[in-house]
């Protein structure tokens, strides 16, 4: 089925999506991650089209949407808040299924906290932890030091950010878009064709760079590793000074919840290759303080601690864990993410018309 590239100019913001599928069934909204953009969703929209109206937006600071500047100190709400208004802006009334991946997949639980009543479950594929990304030590997201050191806009890699401004296609480097992309979206030797793989390249590369973008503002400190979280960006929206999603075990609203991670993600899991805590143990940064100050942040397990105190209040969620697959699930292992998938909307969900 035809995947149509759309623009509406929302009461917030002029955001860029694509859209496939009957009106008529079910409404997937598909929320990409960081450094990506919903060019990463190309054939999962495709697959999905067929019995669902499918549609992906590129976040704020994202893709084609409108670059403007992140309010961190809101954490994530910058970005459900407009999906929100991009909802109404397109008139859907019923509620929505939401399917978020790495960033996406904590937009979609923030969103589900501010907007319950719009949701009838929540896809979370290899999602961030509840707490942000760095700077906390333990499942209940205990932070490191009080200023939350180790994460914002100071933890991601200079050459990267430069490259991206750069628009480097190549893969020469170990920082460049290309090989980030192949060593850490995917478990290697995973590839992409060469076309899909520009494509991807390309819409790494579209994200906005600078302080009110990506990676953000920075502060440095005296705590190691000498970074904390400034007050615009992207990074900084995602560290826990700002995001804690600990609310969603509490909504009144119970809604279904499927949880697809790959076993082998070096992005998000209890062994972080991008946290300053597991890289400082394994001494690729020095000066690390030690186990009982900076540990490696357990994001799978504090998610699993948020998932929990959810079921124990009553509501459900279903764990899958693919083999041999890293941070891309939908991508890697295509035919059984949507197996997956499909098998638990069936579940939850009235049978749909094709």
């Amino acid at each position: 089925m035809h995947i149509t590239e759309k623009s509406v100019k929302t009461n917030r913001l002029t955001l860029s999506y694509l859209e496939a599928g009957n009106q008529e069934n079910p409404t997937l909204f598909f929320i990409h991650g960081n450094v990506s953009s919903n060019l990463f969703w190309d054939e999962i929209l495709e697959a999905f089209s067929y019995g669902y109206h499918v549609i992906a937006p590129d976040l704020r600071g994202y893709g084609k949407t409108e670059k403007l500047e992140v309010d961190a100190t809101r954490g994530l709400r910058d970005w459900s808040d407009d999906l929100r208004a991009f909802k109404d802006t397109l008139g859907i009334l019923d509620k929505i299924h939401l399917v978020g991946w790495s960033l996406g997949g904590s937009v979609i639980m923030q969103y589900a906290i501010d907007y319950p009543e719009d949701v009838a479950s929540l896809i979370m594929e290899s999602p961030m932890s509840p707490f942000g990304f760095g700077g906390t030590k333990d499942e209940i997201g205990t932070p490191c030091y009080a200023n939350y050191a180790g994460s914002g806009g100071g933890t991601a890699n200079s050459d990267f950010v430069k490259r991206l401004q750069e628009q480097d296609m190549t893969e020469e480097d170990p920082n460049s878009p290309k090989m980030v992309m192949n060593q850490f979206y995917f478990k290697a030797p995973f590839r992409v064709d060469i076309a899909r793989e520009a494509k991807f390249v390309q819409g790494m590369l579209s994200i906005g760079t600078g302080d009110g973008l990506y990676p953000g503002a920075m502060q440095t400190c005296e705590e190691w590793p000498g970074v904390a979280p400034g007050e615009i960006g992207i990074n900084n929206a995602i560290s826990p000074k700002f995001v804690n999603l600990m609310e969603f075990a509490n909504i009144n609203e119970k809604i279904p919840v499927l949880w697809i991670r790959g076993e082998d993600d070096l992005i998000v899991s209890d062994h972080s290759f991008l946290d300053f805590g597991f890289l400082g143990k394994s001494g690729y940064v020095p000066g690390w303080p030690g186990e009982d100050v900076v540990p490696p942040q357990p994001m799978v397990s504090q998610m699993r601690y948020v998932l929990e105190t959810y079921k124990r209040n009553g509501g459900q969620y279903d764990e899958v864990v693919m083999k041999d697959t890293g941070h891309t699930p939908h991508i890697e292992q295509a035919q059984l993410f949507e197996e997956k998938v499909v098998s638990f909307l069936k579940r939850i969900s009235k049978p749909v018309s094709r």
